[in-house]
Parts: structure tokens; sequence; C-alpha cells
């Protein structure tokens, strides 16, 4: 069994819920915008290592594109599409390669491990037997508002309850997005954030190409406290410059 699953590819959609807020733009758009959206991404894992990314799809831009009965144009970006991760679940090393206003950063990081409790409940996900774990995450969210051409940044601390499905047979301590070195079993659904956030898998397969686990290269490394340093940065220059008069929705 150990052998059967020491390498292979996941492919996980996430579902998001999403609220809009359109201080001072008339026509009724928040009616008009998704309650939902989903991504699908790509977990390759192999030699205890693990490569994390958007899975490569056909996106029409018109499915981003809303109007509103006044004519204002809202062109909805989803922020970290591109973004690339890379654990080594043996050293606890993670390096993240992240866009930012159309520039990329590589943050250097260790891997940061939850308390959890196994919860007793058991369930069978793609043919594989599952085991239910929770654990509560104390974190800080950012939100970012477009208003009269200023870019405003927020930090709100929240708690959050998170809820975990790992595969018993599937004995590869992964899972979806930062949630690596958790479990003692691969991580085949989780709610992340009281069900604003759900990772499913949807299809797994136990051959993948291990050339492609290596960390994202770049000449100039970030550790995570500098990383927020040049985005807080980035964002005072664009206040700086003004936004026009577009609006520009972004999804973290």
């Amino acid at each position: 069994m150990q052998a059967q699953s020491s390498q292979g590819k996941i492919t996980y959609d996430r579902i998001s819920k999403l609220q809009f807020s359109f201080a001072g733009l008339p026509g009724g758009m928040e009616q008009q915008m998704p309650s939902s959206r989903t991504d699908k991404f790509e977990l390759t894992y192999g030699n205890n290592q693990i490569l994390w990314k958007g899975a490569e799809t056909e996106t029409d831009d018109n499915e981003n594109s809303f109007q509103s009965e006044n004519g204002a144009h809202v062109r909805m970006i989803v922020a970290g599409s591109n973004d690339v991760l890379y654990c080594n679940l043996e050293t606890g090393k993670k390096v993240e390669s992240r866009e930012m206003m159309d520039k990329v950063f590589i943050v250097e990081d260790s891997i940061s491990k939850l308390k959890w409790k196994m919860a007793g409940e058991t369930k069978v996900i793609l043919g594989h037997n599952c085991m239910k774990a929770t654990t509560s995450r104390v974190s800080k969210r950012t939100t970012m508002n477009m208003d009269n051409g200023v870019m405003e940044k927020k930090e709100i601390e929240d708690t959050s309850q998170i809820i975990a499905w790992f595969a018993t047979d599937i004995p590869v301590s992964s899972g979806p997005g930062e949630f690596q070195g958790q479990l003692p079993g691969l991580i085949l659904e989780m709610d992340v954030k009281d069900g604003t956030q759900i990772y499913k898998a949807t299809s797994i397969s136990e051959k993948a190409d291990l050339a492609l686990i290596k960390e994202p290269s770049g000449k100039k490394r970030y550790t995570r406290a500098q990383f927020k340093e040049e985005v807080d940065k980035m964002m005072s220059e664009m206040n700086q410059g003004g936004g026009g008069n577009r609006r520009v929705i972004r999804m973290n």
C-alpha cells in the first residue's frame, strides 16, 4: 500500500462563497454578481515533496465581466490564480511563487502545523475510506476595496473552524493549498472557513510526473514578513497614483 501511494496527482475543486459591496455604484450590481465561484487546482506528490497550483482551464473572459443597468462595467479578477506552492514534507520547507499586481515574488517559509482532533466519523470519497478531523485557526483576513480611485486594505483577525476528511489508505501527509504536513493521510475534502470555502477532490491518479515537483525559481527570495512589507508598499504606491474610473473586484 505504501508503494502504491508513494506518488500521485489529485484534482480539486475549490468552491468559494462570494459577497460584494458596491458603495456609490448604482444599478443593482450586487444582485447581478454570482453567489459562488468554482476554481480547479492540481496537487502532485512524490518523494516526500508536493506541488500545488491552479489547473489549466479554458476561461471565457465574459464569465468574469458584469454590466449594470446604467452601463457601469465591472471585471472580476481572481488574485493568486497563477500562484505555485512547493513543500518538502521531510524538511518542513515551503516555497511559494506569489503574483501580486503583475509582479512575481518567491517567498520562503516553513510548514505550520495545526492541532487536530479526530471526530470518530468516516465516509467514502472517490472509493477511499476517509476519517474526519477538526481544528480551529486564528488568522488575519485581508480585505481590499477600491473607493474613488483609492485602494483600501484592512486586516481583520478572525477564528475559523476547519473540517478535513483524509484517506486512511493514502498515507501521504498532504492536502489542498497551504494544508501540508497536517494529518496521517491525504486530505480529499475540506471545509476551510465555516462553509465559505470548500475543497473537494474530483479525481485521483496513482501516476505523476515527479520532474514537475520542484521549487519555484527566482533570483530574489523573500521571507513572509518581507513579502508583506512589499505588498503594503505597492498598495501605498497605487493609492498615490490613483485608480481612475475603474472598479476592480479582487478575491483572495
